[in-house]
């Protein structure tokens, strides 16, 4: 560690000066001594300064003999045009293969797992379909609220945070197809196609909500509205739920919902895989008129405590034939003793090595933005007004009217 402090240094200088960015070069080359060396751009910066920056890097700042790659961190933009724009801007300095756009869900450990579990194990590939899966859940929630940050927020919502970058990616990955081989193109083409084979997404297949103020225990917390930063009269979703189909020979009918909230009951990420009931099950009568209750699940649980299991029924110890519904669970943490790498860790170690299957390409961008960009823009149009959810409950009522239409149950609240 202290080899590699002694590395840093800081320079300052404005994003948007071609004659600053020579400066850094300059003091670049000091450090490189003349050695080969390859130049990589983190731009956590805000949005509208990426192309400023990307300019005078470019121009100023490329390696005279190596790679000059950058990282581009979300928004991509808030709709179609606009990212398609930034896209265009981007490309006039660099090529597709010099652009690495971070998600850094697509690092994290088990969404990383998702292929190896799908395609290493016999078991579950060949349930994987609609033949044997009546739905799947993609679920995220946070425990807090804006807390200062709602003038970012407000100008996104949960939908373009959330749900069209991180929650879509990993719908991608889970529904594609076998990809000819791990090569990062490979992947991609197979997500790309998955996107591209999702059914326009309806309004009435989506339920926006906002936060309201809530006490508890003795605690106030205050809502959306009462952010500092946020308009009073904000329609801005801070929850969201949609149900999203793909049209295609292995997916037909099968409903792919997703939700995602801030000022949640819990704070958790995870994938919820809900297997068909057994055609004639003999033991239909142990469970009662509620056979979702015998219904196989799988849960990938992204975060936290990062786990697989499997909801399995198996018969109560004793001499009544008394059934159970059990777990077949891999914790990561009782399994596993080594620290678990930070998705950005990993990510950051794939752009350096020029491994690309994680981040996203523009083609992929291009889809899922025509995937959400309608209904965004006709939720502003008619604004509609989010349904209230009391600060730390379990998100709007008609969440759950949205998952009873396609005659299914959200995994998290069993």
């Amino acid at each position: 560690m202290e080899q590699f402090l002694e590395r840093c240094f800081y320079h300052s200088g404005q994003y948007d000066s071609q004659e600053h960015f020579a400066e850094l070069d300059k003091k670049l080359k000091e450090h490189e001594a003349g050695r080969f060396s390859n130049r990589l751009f983190y731009l956590s910066i805000p949005p509208n300064i990426f192309i400023n920056a990307v300019r005078c890097a470019s121009l100023s700042a490329s390696s005279a003999h190596g790679w000059t790659r950058v990282i581009v961190e979300k928004p991509f933009g808030r709709d179609s045009e606009s990212s398609a724009a930034l896209t265009g801007a981007l490309k006039q300095y660099l090529k597709e293969d010099q652009i690495f756009r971070i998600d850094h869900y697509l690092g994290k450990e088990l969404v990383e797992n998702l292929s190896v579990l799908r395609f290493s194990n016999l078991i579950f590939e060949p349930l994987w379909s609609r033949q044997y899966i009546r739905n799947v859940q993609f679920i995220f929630s946070e425990d807090f609220g804006t807390e200062g940050r709602g003038g970012y927020f407000d100008h996104y919502g949960i939908i373009r945070d959330i749900m069209q970058n991180h929650l879509l990616q990993i719908l991608a990955l889970f529904a594609m197809e076998t990809p000819v081989s791990l090569d990062a193109e490979d992947i991609r083409n197979e997500k790309v196609k998955v996107l591209r084979s999702m059914r326009p997404l309806q309004l009435d297949d989506v339920i926006v909500g906002q936060y309201k103020s809530h006490t508890k225990g003795g605690v106030n917390y205050p809502g959306y509205t009462d952010d500092k930063t946020v308009p009073k009269d904000s329609l801005t979703p801070t929850f969201a739920a949609a149900a999203l189909f793909i049209d295609n020979a292995r997916w037909d009918g099968v409903p792919f919902l997703m939700k995602a909230g801030k000022a949640l009951h819990t704070r958790s990420a995870e994938i919820r895989v809900q297997f068909r009931h057994v055609p004639g099950n003999l033991y239909n009568k142990n469970f009662g008129s509620d056979l979702d209750q015998a219904t196989n699940e799988l849960v990938i649980r992204v975060q936290p405590d990062e786990a697989i299991y499997l909801k399995i029924n198996n018969k109560v110890p004793g001499l009544g034939m008394r059934l159970d519904r059990s777990n077949l669970n891999l914790l990561y943490s009782a399994r596993y003793a080594k620290e678990i790498p930070d998705a950005y860790e990993r990510l950051l170690l794939d752009a350096i090595e020029g491994e690309r299957r994680l981040f996203i390409r523009s083609d992929e961008l291009d889809a899922a933005w025509s995937l959400f960009t309608p209904v965004l823009k006709e939720l502003e149009h008619k604004k509609i007004v989010p349904e209230s959810y009391p600060y730390g409950s379990r998100g709007p009522i008609g969440a759950h009217y949205l998952a009873a239409r396609y005659k299914v149950r959200w995994g998290d609240l069993a």
